[in-house]
């Protein structure tokens, strides 16, 4: 059982293997391959426009920060030019602290700034890749939508290629089968005329009998021609005997000529 199941998996994937085939187009998977790239990039960049936010808010704040501390420090000097010299020493104790921000924010505005560099560096790496991309792209459809054509020419090319070989070879039988039939008739028609060839109804007759038959009757018609002449004219008297000739013999029945 363990057997027949991987056998009947491994024909499942085959026969779903070769419906994804069929069903891929590559222009298709181009253009989403494109589309994700794009959703890519766009992440680039709203990363970079994240890191840029950053960096001004910061730059707000220590311009805010430098802003108090500048006040502070004439604070001080005021405090200690009307001999408060304690209220001078408040001031620039708070400057100090404002100091160490605007140095720590500092340090993070210029983390910031690299990272933002990266990201832009990354954008315009990632736009060039996507623009050649979408280029190579467009140049492959275009080729395989001219291949696609031309193999559906080139099929059709072939399909009416076959087609009109199965044509002629229909006109060469039926030209081969007319010749045929017509040395058929003819060699029938020779063997019928030498009588090489009886007609099985008894019809036929050679050139050399039908003449033979044809003197016949004619033979026939002019003797019996005569005779019809000989009764209208009725009995022929004897020829006349001539000096010299001999007379004619009598048998004796009294028949002679």
């Amino acid at each position: 059982m363990s057997g027949v199941m991987k056998r009947m998996a491994m024909i499942f994937r085959a026969k779903a293997n070769k419906a994804l085939d069929k069903a891929e187009d590559p222009r298709e998977m181009l253009d989403y391959s494109y589309q994700k790239q794009l959703e890519l990039l766009q992440k680039v960049r709203r990363g970079v426009a994240d890191v840029a936010t950053s960096r001004k808010r910061l730059e707000l704040q220590m311009t805010g920060l430098q802003q108090q501390s500048g006040k502070l420090e004439d604070q001080g000097r005021k405090a200690l030019a009307l001999g408060r010299e304690d209220l001078a020493r408040e001031a620039l104790m708070r400057r100090s602290g404002v100091q160490q921000q605007i140095s720590d924010l500092g340090t993070q505005h210029q983390n910031l700034q690299a990272e933002e560099e990266k990201l832009v560096l990354a954008s315009q790496r990632l736009q060039a890749k996507v623009d050649a991309f979408r280029t190579r792209k467009e140049t492959i459809k275009a080729t395989y939508t001219a291949a696609e054509a031309q193999a559906r020419i080139g099929g059709a090319v072939a399909g009416i290629s076959e087609e009109m070989g199965d044509v002629g070879l229909a006109i060469q039988r039926a030209e081969d089968k007319t010749a045929q039939m017509q040395a058929r008739a003819g060699a029938i028609d020779e063997l019928l005329a030498s009588g090489a060839l009886d007609d099985p109804t008894g019809m036929a007759k050679d050139d050399i009998t039908a003449e033979l038959e044809r003197l016949s009757s004619t033979s026939d018609v002019e003797l019996e021609l005569e005779r019809m002449k000989a009764e209208l004219s009725g009995p022929t008297p004897p020829p006349a005997i001539g000096p010299g000739q001999p007379r004619p013999r009598f048998d004796k029945q009294g028949d002679g000529t």
